[in-house]
Parts: structure tokens; sequence; C-alpha cells
């Protein structure tokens, strides 16, 4: 099964310039989103994971239905002034301005999730984020890398990912 074939580029969305890669046709499709969730879930020692946290929004996708799937946790990284207290925070740069985004501090082992990986700018700042609010990130995981932008590591491997540009 080719799960490129599933995803639509809608061009200058949602800025002239950008390809923004639209996963909603895989999602719709019930057979296709199953076997997603059993590949991502293949690539990952998921015997030292306590918990699948993904980050708002598309990531929720991945890391509740990985958590479900495979019987672990799922944490939420959010937005600031989404998630009741306590939380910790992390102000972090964009190539465009800066974000913030918060977590509930706490203990275990964790896979980070997110559905695309651009520059990488969040996904570093969530593993960061993770470590100041107690967890042991394990691994980080994308649905979409976008290799033309970004060199990301995590423990000096690529991030893994099911579909590559």
């Amino acid at each position: 099964m080719k799960f490129k074939d599933y995803i639509t580029e809608i061009p200058d969305f949602p800025k002239p310039g950008v390809g923004f890669k639209d996963i909603s046709p895989l999602l719709k499709d019930a057979n296709v989103f199953a076997e997603v969730i059993k590949k991502m879930g293949e690539v990952f020692d998921l015997s030292r994971v306590d918990h699948f946290a993904g980050i708002e929004s598309r990531g929720f996708i991945f890391a509740a239905a990985l958590g479900a799937q495979f019987k672990k946790g799922f944490l939420p990284i959010r937005k600031v002034g989404k998630l009741p207290p306590p939380t910790r925070k992390l102000k972090y740069q964009l190539e465009y301005g800066s974000a913030e985004i918060e977590m509930q501090p706490g203990i275990g082992q964790i896979i980070i999730l997110d559905d695309v990986l651009a520059t990488g700018g969040t996904l570093a700042a969530a593993i960061q984020l993770a470590g100041d609010a107690g967890y042991t990130v394990t691994d980080v995981g994308v649905l979409i890398d976008l290799t033309f932008l970004n060199q990301m590591s995590f423990k000096n491997q690529k991030v893994k990912s099911l579909i590559q540009y």
C-alpha cells in the first residue's frame, strides 16, 4: 500500500509558496488509517514505552490511536492555555515568529509524535519540553518527513517516518 497516494498537496496554502500536505484522505479511509497505525507501531521499540505524546493538533490523532492500539497512555502537548495546571511551558522560535507549548508534568518513557516534520522547530521544542516536564523521550516519529526542509535527527538517527518528500 502506497500511503503517498492518500496525501493531497494543496498549493499555496496556508500562504503563497507553501505546498500543504493534506492527510484527510488517509484518515478518511479506515483501512488505510489502520494500516498506518500498524506500520507506525512497527518502527518503535514498544517494550520501553509508557505513553505516546502527541503535538497539537494532528499529532494527537496518531499518538492517541497508537496508544489505544498498543495499550499505552496518551499525553497531549498543547498550545499554552489549553491544559489545566500544573503545566510546564516552553517558548521557542519558528522561522516566522515564536510559539509556546505546554504539557503536564509526570514520569515515564514516551514517544513523541506529530503529523509532519518540516523545519523541526516544534518537534525539537516538544522533545525539550518533555524532558523539562519529567519524561524520558525514547523516540520520535512523524507520518510525513519533508526531508528537503530539515536534517533533524534524534539520538543520532533520522526521525522515524512512513512518508518522505
